[in-house]
């Protein structure tokens, strides 16, 4: 069997191939490694009054992202 590039692979190709793969560990780590990475982005606090409204506008954005 020979030795599979997570590298090579894109985020969305590494995230199929795992879910085709569940039993490769290394894949799944690899996943791991590359949402550990990621900088974290902050939309808003508890404490802003418009919290609702920036909490819901972040979520149309990942929708309207995933369909393009």
């Amino acid at each position: 069997m020979s030795k599979v590039n997570y590298n090579a692979m894109s985020d969305a190709e590494l995230k199929q191939y795992f879910l085709k793969h569940r039993g490769d560990l290394a894949a799944f780590q690899a996943h791991l490694d590359r949402l550990n990475q990621r900088s974290l982005r902050i939309i808003t606090s508890p404490s802003d009054p418009n919290f609702d409204e920036k909490v819901q506008a972040a979520i149309r954005q990942k929708l309207e992202a995933a369909i393009n």
